[in-house]
């Protein structure tokens, strides 16, 4: 057995996608006529760019093209991909990003997606419609010491996927429940490019992700038709997963590997599962870390200035240098002649309701 610690980091949902449906009042935001001319514009051009637009304060990209399920319309933002159409039914088919989930929950974004709904004419009619959902932990995991013989699985398919003869994947099962236990950051790496997990995370390498993709089927069969149901369920289901559907065991003698004893990662996996609070409902995840993340790339930003401030002064002042300090104190000077203290907790007020709405 490995010698070598595991540590969970993170957990939550990474991937929601939710059937909307929905129904104008009166005169809507949405003018779908205009959209499929700016669509066809957009095919004619050589570039096939997406259009920006704004609908009902919500800025989103156009794409050039509709889905192979029969949706007519793409609009993308940071928060969501909405594929839709007027007469489409359900007429709004949504997936939440990860970044946005990770920032601001599932439960946030549904009330963001509805308050966005409302405000451009439309109402739902009935209930939303979950369609998929991948729930997955992430563990720093410095040693791999098992294989896929020593899960335990209810999926008959099995994949496994190497590079440079390691293991960077397992995956168990198709369709209606996908296990994979996966190398996060060689992921990141190769294919997502989403680095802000290493904030996160407080790291960059050894990180692996157990994840389950749950679609519409089984979440049905856990009484899971509506965030919620998912709030209230939730963890019936990922108990069900991880102990009856998926385990991980150290192998011995006995011929039954349903015996087996289970993994030490697999017994803090059921642990993690069993102390989960609401999982996270009334918890912003990754707000935190997207929030330093934006903090950095700000810090970042604003260094580049003071450097300018500091070669323009020492142009004006005919000095060789002008260090850090100077260049600081000099800055604050001028933006102390700008500085309105009327107005100035009135703009930092604006500024906070926009991040505490994922506005970023």
């Amino acid at each position: 057995m490995s010698i070598h610690p595991f540590k969970l980091l993170i957990n939550g949902i990474d991937t929601v996608v939710c059937s909307y449906f929905l129904e104008p009042r009166g005169v809507t935001a949405i003018d779908f006529v205009k959209m499929a001319e700016m669509k066809e514009a957009i095919r004619q051009s050589k570039g096939k760019i997406p259009v920006a637009l704004d609908l009902a304060g919500t800025s989103f990209l156009l794409k050039a093209y509709g889905t192979s399920s029969g949706y007519p319309f793409v609009l993308e933002n940071e928060d969501f991909k909405i594929e839709c159409g007027e007469f489409n039914k359900p007429n709004f088919y949504v997936t939440f990003r990860s970044q946005a989930l990770w920032r601001q929950s599932a439960w946030l974004l549904h009330e963001k997606f509805l308050s966005w709904a409302r405000s451009a004419g439309f109402t739902p009619h009935r209930q939303e419609a979950l369609s998929r959902v991948d729930y997955c932990f992430d563990y720093h995991l410095p040693e791999i010491d098992f294989t896929e013989d020593d899960f335990v699985s209810r999926s008959i398919k099995d994949t496994q996927y190497r590079e440079a003869k390691k293991v960077q994947t397992f995956q168990f099962g198709k369709g209606d429940i996908v296990l994979r236990v996966y190398d996060k950051v060689a992921e990141i790496q190769q294919q997502s490019h989403k680095v802000w997990f290493y904030l996160m995370w407080k790291m960059d390498k050894e990180v692996w992700r157990i994840e389950w993709q749950i679609r519409k089927s089984i979440l049905r069969q856990h009484d899971i038709n509506t965030f919620d149901d998912l709030k209230d369920q939730q963890g019936d289901l990922l108990r069900y997963l991880a102990t009856d559907h998926d385990t991980l065991r150290v192998p011995t003698n006995d011929s039954n590997s349903s015996r087996w004893p289970l993994h030490p990662l697999w017994q803090d996996l059921q642990h993690q599962i069993a102390n989960l609070n609401s999982l996270g409902v009334h918890r912003v995840v990754g707000r935190p870390a997207a929030l330093e993340e934006r903090m950095e790339r700000m810090a970042i930003s604003i260094l580049g200035y003071l450097k300018s401030v500091a070669a323009v002064r020492c142009v004006q002042t005919n000095k060789a240098e002008l260090d850090m300090d100077e260049a600081l104190n000099y800055l604050t000077f001028k933006m102390r002649q700008h500085h309105e203290p009327l107005s100035w907790q009135d703009d930092v007020e604006k500024r906070i309701n926009k991040f505490r709405h994922g506005q970023w």
